[in-house]
């Protein structure tokens, strides 16, 4: 894929992320003018996993933007050149962050909202926050990661590793919000407010097992997308375990 077209991706992407994220911050308050430490209460605009990844996908395609002119850009097809620090970083971010848990945060977003937004999005945060704003933390994930997917080739690390810090990551917060519900009696999404323990509990093994299924969908896009240089990899790979025989 030309460089070209690969810089103004990520450079506009990343404008347009941080621009409002920048937003956000600022404008983006609740009912009693708290901000993001102490929006909506304990732990502010922290307890959302849609402002989590919001930091997520913000830094992402700034990292994107400093490899493109610092870093590398190589494919295991491009003989004889050293592959930076930095893309090997942004590629295990992508794989084991970045497209799963954005996945993740747009499918249940608009999932639960079509049975019933106010059990995720309450009609009273039309008055706080824009629409525009909305869909870029809920909707222009898909669009951004797919083109991104596309453009660029991202080496995946093995299946293990890479479930390992997504579960992590998953198990991170979902600690995080059941300690707000203990300390401050805030339910973070409303929907596991209204469940039953058990009910509860099922929702959040079927959620985990989603984490990891949309990993495996992200390795399964970047073959599909790029089985020729995954094909290069493997090959090298048995060539190494030959050797070492």
């Amino acid at each position: 894929m030309n460089s070209l077209l690969v810089k103004v991706f990520h450079l506009t992407t990343f404008a347009v992320l941080l621009g409002s994220f920048i937003y956000n911050q600022i404008q983006i308050k609740d009912e009693h003018g708290r901000g993001v430490l102490s929006y909506n209460g304990f732990g502010g605009k922290f307890k959302y996993l849609t402002f989590w990844y919001f930091c997520i996908q913000t830094l992402y395609f700034g990292i994107t933007v400093l490899n493109d002119f610092c870093g590398s850009n190589v494919r295991p097809s491009e003989k004889g050149q050293k592959i930076s620090s930095m893309q090997k970083f942004r590629d295990y971010f992508l794989a084991t962050l970045v497209f799963p848990v954005g996945m993740f945060v747009v499918m249940t977003f608009w999932g639960i909202y079509a049975v019933d937004r106010e059990l995720v999005y309450p009609r009273a945060l039309d008055k706080i926050i824009p629409p525009w704003l909305n869909h870029i933390m809920h909707t222009t994930i898909v669009p951004f990661l797919l083109v991104e997917k596309y453009i660029v080739y991202h080496q995946y690390p093995p299946r293990k590793s890479g479930l390992m810090t997504l579960l992590g990551f998953a198990l991170l917060y979902l600690v995080w919000i059941l300690w707000i519900a203990y300390y401050a009696n805030i339910w973070v999404y409303p929907i596991l407010k209204v469940l039953q323990p058990h009910q509860r509990a099922v929702f959040i093994i079927v959620l985990l097992f989603l984490f990891i299924s949309l990993y495996i969908l992200g390795e399964a896009i970047n073959k599909f997308l790029w089985g020729k240089e995954r094909s290069v990899v493997h090959s090298r790979k048995m060539k190494n375990t030959q050797k070492v025989k």
